[in-house]
């Protein structure tokens, strides 16, 4: 038996980069996962498929999260595959992984720039998780994806950072408040990882060799080394782990 067999997984946001390593990650480990999408259909039904294909279950379920009625979309979705894939009327770990990167400075945000990247980074999960968290099983797992960028200060990508302290902040509170549900809440917080949001970076001789000697092992990280600590996370071996932003940039900037 695998760890996660029987369990029910939302991925936001896992079309690709992290959240489609972790969305895999999980099926790996038995669990049916609910693969979200904001506007790449075609990548989430191939997630999907590779999923099915390693001998794992699971659905996409678009939803625009910064549309009015995305999130309701998105909740109307699980409810479809807690219905279709499920014993009772629960889901068992939500994965708040939807986000976008924004390289701009102080000086050079807008309100709409502001607007836009606090509306997907911070009100986006915390809606969702809102309306998930009464379908959400006693003893379930909210995993955050957070960014290393809270711990050092990056003047250069300014009010990202401040979403993801937000996320941060939301995790502790989460935390306390759920302990009594033997619900568990954390946050990773990944360094440069080599996804599309770094795509411009790591495009770059130079921003290469940045990335990797941000690193004590030489070298940027992948998307599986942020899904493999979510799925330690999702497992129940996290049970006594609550409350804890887990840094995941491999020792940058130490």
């Amino acid at each position: 038996m695998s760890k996660l067999t029987g369990k029910i997984a939302l991925v936001t946001g896992a079309s690709r980069g992290i959240g489609r390593s972790v969305a895999l990650r999980l099926a790996q480990e038995g669990a049916f996962v609910a693969v979200h999408y904001g506007q790449r259909r075609q990548e989430a039904e191939a997630v999907v498929q590779q999923i099915a294909q390693n001998g794992g279950k699971a659905c996409a379920i678009g939803a625009n999260l910064s549309a009015p009625d995305g999130i309701r979309e998105l909740i109307a979705g699980l409810d479809e595959a807690i219905r279709d894939h499920g014993d009772g009327d629960g889901f068992d770990i939500l994965v708040n992984n939807a986000g976008i990167g924004q390289i701009l400075t102080f000086e050079e945000a807008t309100e709409a720039t502001y607007n836009e990247v606090m509306t997907i980074n911070v009100k986006a999960p915390f809606f969702v998780t809102q309306q998930a968290l009464p379908r959400l099983n006693d003893g379930g797992r909210i995993i955050n994806i957070s960014s290393f960028v809270t711990r050092v200060a990056s003047p250069g990508v300014f009010t990202y950072s401040m979403t993801k302290g937000a996320i941060n902040t939301f995790t502790l509170l989460l935390a306390k408040q759920l302990g009594s549900r033997n619900i568990t809440v954390n946050s990773i917080q990944p360094g440069i990882i080599n996804t599309e949001m770094n795509e411009g970076t790591l495009s770059d001789p130079d921003g290469q060799k940045y990335a990797a000697g941000l690193s004590v092992f030489s070298r940027w990280g992948e998307p599986g080394d942020v899904a493999e600590i979510a799925a330690f996370l999702a497992s129940p071996d996290s049970r006594w782990v609550t409350g804890q932003l887990i840094d995941a940039s491999g020792g940058s900037h130490l």
